[in-house]
């Protein structure tokens, strides 16, 4: 009986020593909270913000003026500057806040991580997922990637995601945590060049020699067609249709939409010169 007396006597202590710790820790990280201390952390906000917009504009000029072949290097660069200027202007507000202790920064990142677990949970996925992703390089900006059922060229690089255009140029953005669950498909892997890949049915009684000439002729003559890659026509069997795959390489990879069209025009013009035909799907098919 007296243990159970006694141990109920010493809990109400403990949330009051504890309240009393949580009140002296944050005492001593926290500095004096002054109107200059604020408007100088506005101004370490304001200039960050300035200098993410210029590099990132100074970067977009810079891809272009540069050669073709170091467009998307300059462009890959982005995402590292992006993330240097955000760590730096954090330092700085930490500095001007907080007492930086080697105790007191151990305190508030544990705080830190404590808070983004419970709160913060999925953001904190998506900006670790980043930072993973910057040494990983699942896909840097340029690259056009496959993502679920997105698909386009990274046009944005952000902490937390990354945004696509697709080819009816929409703006999309995927979170960086998709890393962790979903498989992604990157055409050029930061190389200039991404194979084009043009798909025609055609009936199964076309002349094949002839068919793969003319597709052939369509790449070789294209104007956006980088001679110096290969150019291959694939043959596979439908139920319904011969299945011809013509795949070749823009000179570059921000042409590939257009490319695409360039090449079906073309070869459906020359289709109709020859009369060569297209099979006619039975009703009620559907191609597995």
């Amino acid at each position: 009986m007296f243990g159970c007396d006694k141990i109920s006597y010493l809990t109400p202590i403990v949330p009051a020593v504890a309240a009393s710790d949580v009140v002296k820790k944050s005492s001593e990280i926290l500095t004096s909270i002054t109107l200059i201390k604020l408007l100088e952390g506005a101004a370490i906000v304001l200039v960050a913000y300035l200098l993410i917009v210029a590099s990132e504009r100074f970067n977009n000029w810079l891809s272009e003026k540069m050669p073709r072949r170091f467009r998307l290097i300059v462009r890959q660069g982005l995402p590292f500057w992006r993330a240097a200027v955000i760590l730096a202007a954090v330092i700085s507000l930490m500095k001007l806040f907080l007492h930086l202790s080697p105790n007191n920064i151990l305190a508030l990142t544990g705080t830190i991580s404590l808070a983004l677990g419970f709160a913060f949970k999925d953001y904190a996925r998506s900006l670790i997922a980043g930072v993973v992703a910057l040494f990983e390089v699942p896909y840097r900006m340029g690259d056009r990637v496959q993502i679920g059922e997105h698909y386009g060229p990274v046009v944005s690089y952000g902490l937390r995601g990354i945004r696509l255009r697709t080819p009816t140029d929409n703006i999309v953005t995927i979170p960086h945590n998709k890393i962790w669950t979903d498989p992604i498909s990157n055409a050029n892997d930061g190389a200039l060049e991404a194979q084009v890949v043009t798909d025609f049915y055609l009936a199964h009684n076309v002349d094949i020699d002839r068919v793969m000439k003319i597709l052939y002729q369509a790449a070789y003559t294209s104007q956006y067609t980088q001679l110096k890659l290969p150019i291959m026509v694939m043959i596979d069997e439908n139920p319904w249709a011969t299945h011809f795959m013509l795949k070749c390489y823009p000179i570059d990879a921000r042409d590939e939409f257009i490319y695409k069209t360039d090449l079906l025009k073309r070869s459906k013009e020359t289709f109709r010169k020859y009369g060569i035909a297209y099979p006619s799907v039975p009703a009620g098919f559907e191609e597995g």
